[in-house]
């Protein structure tokens, strides 16, 4: 049944959908050199399930992705589509993916992203998804397309924080994106040599945070960095209104920077470009097993196929031991 569906594969799209992240072009573009070596067709789907359902699709060659490898964002564009969770939508997008005689279909982004890819699946058609998201919050996957790169960029400004918060005696709460996953603030927090790390995993009070901070100045540190996920049960402006109001218990005078969505830009790194070459190449080929309903995702350093439904319905847990430790190394 497997080669058959296989056999039946003429032309597949891809899309990108949710938020973006630096890896997604390079991702394409290997999803498309691999199809073509097979003699597939490839059409590239713009703004993600919007324009599924709009129609909005475009022919893509070798020359087509040439020059991207090294670019971030993804320039067949990305959306959210609320219109895509109902099912007029999701028959709309099927009724578009036959009208051009679309066989497989290709699916780079994150959670909410791949629950859509689930919902086609379910409608009978051969769907194989990819991880992009830099919250790696994916279940099933070390690693998410982009989070490299904006890990990098995260403990880059963390690292030129350092160095103004010691000519100044302070201490700097930055907080990074992560929605309800504290990876990046995590991550960063440990590179970066953060004196602690607020996360959504990990229940916190502002206390708790005036009394690192306070520790941080007694032991004569001339910093204190406090990474802080964007999902954590408070942000950093409200953790820094709380340390100012309590500065004669701190010690530190207290400045806020919010990374936001340059996170989200710029180029990616090797690591990223490599992943996602290597997982985009995996789509193709496991399509040409007569794979669907799977995300390829990075398990150790194997690429395997992951049941969607697990990825759509599990939650990723967070490294507990990397927290114990951030913790024994802030000290």
């Amino acid at each position: 049944m497997e080669e058959a569906m296989a056999s039946r594969i003429r032309r597949i799209a891809v899309l990108t959908s949710g938020g973006d992240g630096p890896g997604f072009n390079p991702c394409i573009r290997a999803v498309v050199r691999t199809a073509i070596n097979l003699d597939w067709d490839v059409i590239g789907i713009k703004w993600g399930y919007v324009g599924l359902i709009n129609g909005e699709m475009v022919h893509l060659t070798r020359r087509s992705v040439g020059g991207i490898i090294g670019k971030g964002g993804t320039f067949l564009g990305t959306a959210r589509s609320p219109e895509f969770r109902t099912k007029k939508g999701q028959v709309e997008a099927l009724r578009n993916l036959n009208e051009w005689d679309v066989n497989a279909l290709v699916v780079i982004g994150g959670d909410g992203s791949m629950r859509g890819a689930m919902a086609l699946v379910e409608m009978g058609l051969p769907v194989i998804g990819l991880p992009g998201s830099i919250d790696n919050d994916l279940y099933g996957t070390d690693m998410c397309i982009g989070v490299d790169t904006a890990l990098n960029t995260a403990l880059e400004a963390m690292d030129r924080i350092k160095d103004t918060a010691s000519s100044h005696q302070r201490a700097f709460l930055v907080e990074v994106m992560g929605r309800n996953c504290g990876y990046l603030a995590l991550m960063s927090g440990v590179a970066g040599g953060a004196e602690m790390s607020c996360i959504p995993e990990v229940e916190f009070e502002l206390e708790d945070v005036a009394r690192e901070v306070s520790d941080a100045y007694v032991r004569g540190k001339t910093h204190c960095i406090i990474s802080v996920a964007e999902g954590a049960r408070y942000n950093a402006n409200a953790i820094a209104a709380y340390l100012i109001e309590n500065k004669a218990k701190t010690g530190f005078s207290v400045r806020v920077t919010i990374l936001g969505h340059v996170q989200r830009g710029g180029s990616p790194t090797a690591f990223d470009r490599v992943l996602a070459t290597r997982l985009g190449a995996a789509a193709v080929e496991a399509l040409n097993r007569g794979e669907s309903g799977v995300m390829m995702g990075l398990v150790g350093n194997v690429v395997k196929p992951i049941p969607m439904e697990d990825v759509a319905n599990r939650v990723k847990e967070l490294d507990s031991y990397m927290f114990e430790l951030a913790q024994i190394l802030a000290k």
